[in-house]
């Protein structure tokens, strides 16, 4: 796996759609590079921090987030010259997103007092009123077509259909929640799934007209969904609570077909793969060496720390995973499923119980089981699955990265001093890897994925 050398960063960096390019900001500057080779094409200065950036769907455009402003600015990389700056004034901006024609953003104020939606074709604004979340609350069909814009009014939650051509209201239907969540059209724009606070188990299914389709409530008196994710092929809907489960649904009949438990004792039978991550250090020969006394004493005090590698070992079953208790005094206990996602088959899903963080699962969903454990030294930090084939990377804050494939686990190190990958992200084409430091990123080349049957942990 070949890498490059090591860039300046200040936060968001995002590959474009098309995968040419790679935007990094760096303070007030917009830096495009090229994918590829990593070379600046384009360079744009910003009236402050950037703290958000997002390309549009075709990749000629590119919003950026000044929210200490707070304004919007927008540049276009096929006519650098082209500006865009969007500055609601008193009510702020808090959040901004594009829409699918990529010629429309719409930003939404502070306090929720209204979604705007405003077009780079000419001076045309629509607003919409009382928009319930900030950066939530809002969806696009895949075709996009229409756009669902969760609102609430008195004391009342509401999901507002728009042409995304017209942005005309097309209909306006109550949704049965206490306090909405957030929304999402399944991938094949058939259904809209909406789910409730987390005082409130309460999941609904809904047609693309407002009818209720399906109702979901795993259990009452406790804290209830933490995470949902559709699968990419539309046929699943994973929902993940805090009571540590992990429940899918199908979408035939919205009923539950599989239900998976975060246990931090695995016995057998298991037939998944456990691996641990361990430390390697790095074995020198001294033998042969011989050193004068006066050099030895010299270099004692500042003898550099040793190089350490790690590796996967695998472990047999039955094995005790570590867990943490959560406080019991504090709000939004670290419990249950605070990450999952999906792989670009829908056949393999990974998730994080947050009272064992240093653990990812990953459940095969057309065998309904257990596939691997992977247990980290760090808590896991972020996950990606690659666009295009199975294969798993994470990353737990430290100088490595971890793959796992059906095949087996990888430790890989960065070979570039003092870095500690906190992000990664995959380029649309899974030709490229994105790894963060806190102000630092570099790019990994990956390989094509050779299938094999043998797990290896190499590093």
């Amino acid at each position: 796996m070949d890498f490059t050398e090591a860039f300046k960063q200040s936060g968001p960096c995002a590959f474009s759609p098309n995968a040419r390019f790679l935007a990094v900001a760096v303070d007030y500057r917009l830096v495009i590079r090229e994918a590829l080779s990593l070379k600046v094409v384009q360079l744009f200065s910003c009236l402050d921090k950037i703290t958000y950036i997002e390309w549009a769907l075709d990749s000629q455009y590119i919003l950026c987030g000044l929210y200490k402003r707070p304004m919007i600015q927008a540049w276009s990389l096929t006519q650098p010259e082209w500006t865009c700056k969007i500055d609601e004034g008193p009510a702020g901006i808090s959040y901004a997103r594009w829409s699918p024609d990529s010629r429309h953003i719409l930003t939404t104020s502070e306090f929720q007092l209204r979604l705007t939606v405003w077009s780079l074709l000419n001076t045309a604004c629509i607003h919409v009123q009382w928009p319930k979340h900030g950066s939530k609350g809002v969806s696009f069909t895949k075709d996009g077509k229409f756009a669902a814009i969760c609102t609430r009014r008195d004391c009342k939650d509401y999901v507002n259909l728009l042409s995304c051509h017209t942005w005309e209201i097309m209909g306006v239907f109550a949704v049965d929640t206490l306090d909405l969540a957030d929304i999402q059209w399944s991938p094949d724009d058939s259904a809209i799934v909406i789910w409730d606070s987390p005082l409130e188990y309460k999941v609904l299914i809904y047609s693309p007209d407002g009818r209720c389709l399906a109702k979901y409530q795993a259990y009452e008196s406790g804290l209830g969904v933490k995470s949902l994710s559709w699968s990419p092929c539309s046929q699943y809907l994973a929902v993940g609570s805090y009571d540590q489960m992990l429940r899918v649904l199908n979408h035939l009949t919205w009923k539950v077909f599989a239900e998976f438990v975060h246990l931090s004792a695995v016995r057998g039978p298991c037939c998944a793969a456990v691996f641990k991550e361990v430390d390697e250090p790095l074995q020198l020969d001294m033998s042969e060496l011989s050193l004068g006394d006066d050099f030895s004493h010299h270099n004692n005090d500042n003898a550099p720390e040793r190089q350490i590698q790690v590796r996967y070992d695998v472990m047999e079953v039955p094995i005790t995973l570590p867990t943490q208790k959560p406080a019991g005094d504090k709000p939004n206990p670290k419990q249950g499923i605070g990450l999952m996602s999906w792989s670009n088959d829908s056949q393999y899903i990974c998730t994080r119980n947050d009272s064992m963080p240093t653990v990812l699962w990953i459940w095969d969903i057309h065998h309904l089981e257990l596939a691997a454990i992977l247990i980290q030294k760090d808590p896991v930090r972020a996950v990606a699955w690659d666009p295009c084939c199975t294969r798993l990377v994470l990353c737990t804050g430290s100088p490595h990265f971890y793959m796992w494939t059906p095949s087996g686990a990888y430790c890989i190190n960065v070979p570039l001093p003092q870095f500690s990958v906190l992000d990664l992200k995959w380029s649309s084409d899974g030709s490229c890897l994105l790894l963060k430091d806190k102000e630092l990123f570099c790019c990994a080349a990956v390989p094509l994925l050779q299938e094999s049957s043998d797990y290896s942990s190499e590093d």
